[in-house]
């Protein structure tokens, strides 16, 4: 059941000083329990060929025109999203059932379980997971997913390649006001409940999943097989990572760094919750350029002309 739980991310576990004493423990702040000792402790797949996160270098992706645009079923219905959680490793909000993911080369729908987030300390050290070109964001969200004919079976979706999907999307620092902004001051306005680890609180009802995502473009982002970025890092996870962010005021994203890993304040705040990037040479996929495809269109059209004229010289 234990494996079962942490696939998805689910532990809530509160992290205590001699996590390190349990091999099923992990942390991001210890070095006897921080992501370098993952693969040890976690040797199954955290020493894997497909873990993740990864730097995407955006001139060394591959073209794949089956990436269509992201369909998300009831993403702008209100009351979809359940409870907000303090893990003691990240903020973690669940989903009631009803949100699912299809489209874009995805080989069946996809229901979402929950999403979380990744971030550095405040808005002056980055904590994003992926990085594009070597630049590392502020943040990132993850909303994890699970093939929907599994229902809901996670210990199975651990072990298909494509078990799991899971959409990330990179969280900028924006000095412009907005609604954006706003929403997810909705969404977090009673984290000061859950300070502490293995707290939570229901999340509030006149929020849904497109008011925290709104602007982002769901027809361009990279596409690869990788794996989850916590232990056990099963490698069963298809990533998409949008490469449009969200942008957020820096009151928003210094929220994300005020809560505490522990059940108390003398433990340490909860600060640069992210894996190191993994140096593996993964294929990344993405769409055809709008610029490429209007360069073919010139081309063409300079074709159709040259060859008019050659016919009526002719």
């Amino acid at each position: 059941m234990k494996l079962l739980v942490a696939a998805v991310g689910l532990l809530a576990l509160c992290v205590h000083p001699n996590a390190a004493s349990n091999s099923t423990e992990w942390c991001y702040h210890d070095p006897a329990c921080n992501d370098t000792t993952w693969p040890t402790l976690f040797p199954s797949f955290c020493n894997g060929n497909r873990q993740s996160p990864i730097n995407i270098n955006s001139s060394d992706t591959t073209v794949n025109d089956n990436l269509t645009e992201i369909m998300i079923t009831n993403s702008s219905v209100n009351g979809f999203l359940d409870k907000i959680e303090n893990t003691g490793r990240t903020i973690k909000v669940k989903f009631r059932k009803g949100i699912e993911f299809h489209g874009g080369d995805l080989t069946e729908s996809y229901e979402a379980l929950q999403f979380h987030l990744h971030w550095g300390n405040r808005t002056s050290v980055p904590g994003s997971e992926h990085t594009v070109n070597g630049i590392r964001y502020p943040g990132e969200m993850h909303i994890v997913t699970i093939k929907k004919s599994l229902n809901g079976n996670t210990s199975l979706g651990t072990t298909i390649s494509d078990g799991f999907a899971a959409f990330g999307f990179f969280i900028e620092e924006s000095t412009s006001s907005s609604a954006l902004s706003d929403s997810w001051r909705t969404l977090l306005n009673d984290l000061s409940n859950i300070s502490f680890c293995d707290t939570s609180i229901a999340a509030p009802s006149g929020v849904s999943l497109d008011d925290l995502i709104q602007g982002v473009n769901r027809s361009s982002y990279y596409r690869y097989l990788g794996s989850l970025t916590t232990p056990n890092c099963f490698e069963s996870v298809v990533w998409t990572v949008f490469k449009e962010p969200i942008g957020l005021s820096s009151d928003v994203i210094d929220l994300f760094s005020t809560l505490y890993i522990g059940a108390n304040a003398s433990s340490p705040l909860m600060i640069n919750v992210y894996r190191g990037i993994q140096d593996l040479a993964l294929t990344v996929t993405t769409q055809r350029e709008a610029t490429e495809s209007s360069a073919s269109m010139i081309f063409y059209s300079l074709g159709l002309i040259a060859l008019s004229l050659f016919v009526s010289w002719s």
